[in-house]
Parts: structure tokens; C-alpha cells; sequence
């Protein structure tokens, strides 16, 4: 065999083991693409879901458990693309299509929940900032037309008004229940003060005169009793000036 056929086999050789090294690469790769994008979207079916169950009840409208629902469906229609063989997905996506199938006429079946505590607050404004970031998303994949997006990125911040004007009221009512006057002015004078802070605060007019008739009502129970202390009750001012410094992914995202 002469030195050329020896040197051509070399480097057919080597030629075979790069190409079938480069095909293992890719091989590699779009496995790792597929179980990356697979995560994904089971990650993102689930957050819609959990949003679509425990949501408090007074925030979700028909138009909200639709939209959620429709979107698992979306996502679980991709996620059936990757894995053809997901038996219980088959079986999950077979339960959400009569349900978007019936529009508005969904049922809605979340309890409403009492706000009444910095907790329970932060724990509701957490899940907005989740439909947030979840209708955004959307968006972005072309699953939800941009001004469609922006309709429902508007609706949040109507969602995230009404959590702070329901925290303010169930605190002053509840301070007042106890008789605890002062600490009912505080809570009513923050939610005057957070609604008037708003970009719109026309829009929410009848909730700022029903906190102004709350607040008045506490001012006047305050000054039928003995003179206030000088020290406000910090666990409450911290808790609801907490729960107001906490809101910077709305100011960022919603205005936007």
C-alpha cells in the first residue's frame, strides 16, 4: 500500500471521527434543549394553574380563569410537542378544552379570602407579580396579542390597588373592632395616602370617599377619648410602610 492510500485512509479516519464527534454534540444538545424547554414548560403550566386555583376569589372574573386556563392549554399543547408520549398530559389537556371552549361562562369557584394581615398581603401581591410576569412572557411568545398583554397588564394594577385598599380597610376595621382608634386612623390616613399617590386616583374615587368616611369616623372616635400617646404603634407602621416599599416590580413593569 503506498505512502498516499495510507495518508488518505488517516484522514478519512480522522475526517469520521470529527463528523461523528460533532453528530454526538448535537445529539447531546438537543437533548439537554429538549429537557431545558420540557422543564420550562411544565414550570410555566404549573404557575398558571396554582394562579387559576388560589387566587383570592374577589380578583378573579370570569375573563381572568379564562385567559389562565387558555394559557395552559397553550403551553400544554407545546409541551405535548416535545413529549408525544405524556399520557397525563394528554388526559390534562383533554379536561382544559371544553373549559376554554366555554368562554366566560367558565366557572369560577375561587373563595374569597380576608386581607387582614401584612402576610396575607404580601402573599397576594407575590401571585400578582406572578400573573404579571407569566401574561408578559406570554407576549413575548406570541401566545397573547401585545394589546391584549396591555390590557391585562393595566387590570393588575387595578388588582394590585384593590389588595391595598382592602389591607388598609380590614386593618382600621379590625382596630376599631378592638377599640383601638389610633391605630384605625393610621391604617385608614395610609390608604387615603397610597390611593391619592396614584397616577389616576379619579379612577378610584369611590374607594378613596369610602377610606375618607373610615378615616373621619376613627378621627372622631380618637378625639371622644382620651388624649393619643405620643409613640404610634410601630409594628404597624413598619408593616404597612413594608408592604408599600415592597411594590418596586409594579412601579417598574406595569407604568412601563
Amino acid at each position: 500500500m503506498s505512502p498516499l492510500v495510507i495518508t488518505l485512509l488517516i484522514v478519512v479516519g480522522i475526517v469520521i471521527l470529527i463528523v461523528i464527534g460533532y453528530v454526538n454534540h448535537m445529539v447531546e444538545n438537543s437533548k439537554l434543549e429538549k429537557a431545558r424547554l420540557k422543564a420550562d414548560l411544565s414550570d410555566r403550566i404549573r404557575r398558571c394553574a396554582d394562579l387559576s386555583e388560589t387566587l383570592p376569589g374577589q380578583m378573579v372574573s370570569p375573563a381572568l380563569k379564562l385567559l389562565l386556563t387558555r394559557l395552559q392549554l397553550q403551553l400544554g399543547e407545546r409541551l405535548l410537542q416535545v413529549d408525544k408520549n405524556d399520557n397525563a398530559l394528554k388526559t390534562r389537556l383533554g379536561q382544559l378544552r371544553p373549559l376554554v371552549g366555554q368562554g366566560e361562562s367558565i366557572p369560577v369557584n375561587n373563595p374569597p379570602q380576608k386581607i387582614a394581615s401584612e402576610a396575607k398581603a404580601k402573599e397576594i401581591r407575590f401571585q400578582l407579580e406572578s400573573l404579571h410576569g407569566q401574561i408578559t412572557r406570554a407576549a413575548q411568545d406570541g401566545l397573547l396579542p401585545a394589546n391584549e398583554a396591555k390590557s391585562w397588564v393595566k387590570e393588575i394594577r387595578d388588582m394590585l390597588v384593590q389588595l391595598h385598599v382592602e389591607f388598609f380597610t380590614n386593618l382600621g376595621l379590625q382596630a376599631l373592632q378592638e377599640n383601638q382608634p389610633r391605630q384605625a386612623r393610621l391604617a385608614f390616613e395610609r390608604g387615603v395616602q397610597y390611593l391619592q399617590k396614584q397616577p389616576d386616583p379619579a379612577h378610584y374615587q369611590n374607594q378613596l370617599q369610602q377610606l375618607k368616611a373610615q378615616l373621619a369616623r376613627a378621627n372622631a372616635m380618637v378625639l371622644e377619648n382620651a388624649q393619643p400617646s405620643a409613640d404610634e404603634p410601630s409594628e404597624l407602621t413598619e408593616g404597612l410602610k413594608s408592604l408599600e416599599d415592597e411594590d418596586t416590580w409594579k412601579k417598574k413593569n406595569i407604568y412601563d
